[in-house]
């Protein structure tokens, strides 16, 4: 049987990208089209999963930020003996991972920074594209560290500053003055956190570039993985309609007349 474990998350905590509870909303509005638009969480989750496969295999396993349990269903398949829990702060993106998984998996509704876990308690934190909507990274990355048992394995993705750098400059050119894209930690802030935290972890980086037919499209891929602009600098009315057709020609047109898209991508890898 699938359990739901309900605890109350934290208190909002304003940051860069919004509060907890309008981050949590905006992905749980998006969890039905989610998977579908996910390209990028497939190919960085993927990349972990690679990383993980020839270590030992983990009796307890946490998916911490699992949206709709896409990855909690590959861990549960790559660690078929392995207990599975997938854990998030939004309450629609657990149901939705309810209805699409098997009943071998749990699901907490859990807050990343104030995890209701024992200490020691986990064999492998797996943590894929949620890190970079918390407003203290440095809170998770220590809860990780309490829970993990020792000898236990963490594998977390991040986005880097130089993500949508495109789509940023087509908004500059277009709407100068005003935020429209998500704010992500400097690469080298990332990695000094990182170490301070966890001394000794492996890190990687490299920039991933996704193509669209047009800057409409990877607007429409944002909004159904719920990752618009979160920043509390936003504005509060629709964007007008000729803003928006004047960010779609500032932004680069390759020889093909698709555009593309750039991620920075990075990774973390721990043992305790």
């Amino acid at each position: 049987m699938t359990i739901y474990t309900r605890i109350e998350p934290a208190a909002p905590v304003d940051g860069g990208t919004g509060s907890k509870q309008s981050i949590a909303r905006g992905f749980g509005g998006a969890s039905a089209t989610y998977e579908g638009a996910s390209r990028l969480q497939k190919i960085m989750g993927d990349a972990m999963l690679a990383e993980l496969a020839s270590g030992p295999v983990p009796e307890s396993i946490l998916d911490l930020g699992c949206g709709t349990g896409w990855f909690s269903r590959k861990l549960a398949e790559q660690y078929p003996n392995s207990s599975v829990t997938g854990a998030d702060l939004s309450p629609g993106m657990l149901a939705e991972a309810a209805n699409r998984s098997p009943a071998s998996i749990y699901w907490l509704h859990a807050d990343a920074e104030q995890l209701p876990l024992a200490d020691n308690s986990v064999d492998l934190i797996f943590s894929n594209l949620m890190i970079q909507w918390s407003a203290r990274p440095e809170l998770i990355l220590r809860e990780c560290r309490r829970i993990l048992r020792p000898g236990g394995r963490l594998a977390i993705s991040t986005l880097l500053d130089g993500t949508l750098s495109e789509l940023k400059q087509a908004w500059a050119e277009a709407d100068p003055g005003q935020a429209h894209v998500n704010r992500f930690a400097p690469q080298a802030q990332w990695q000094a956190l990182v170490e301070a935290v966890l001394p000794n972890a492996k890190q990687a980086a490299e920039t991933i570039s996704l193509p669209y037919q047009s800057p409409m499209h990877l607007n429409r891929e944002l909004k159904e993985l719920g990752a618009v602009f979160k920043g509390e600098e936003r504005r509060r009315t629709v964007t007008a309609p000729g803003r928006f057709r004047a960010m779609c020609r500032a932004y680069p047109t390759g020889a093909d007349s698709l555009v593309s898209a750039s991620y920075l991508a990075g990774w973390l890898y721990w043992r305790k």
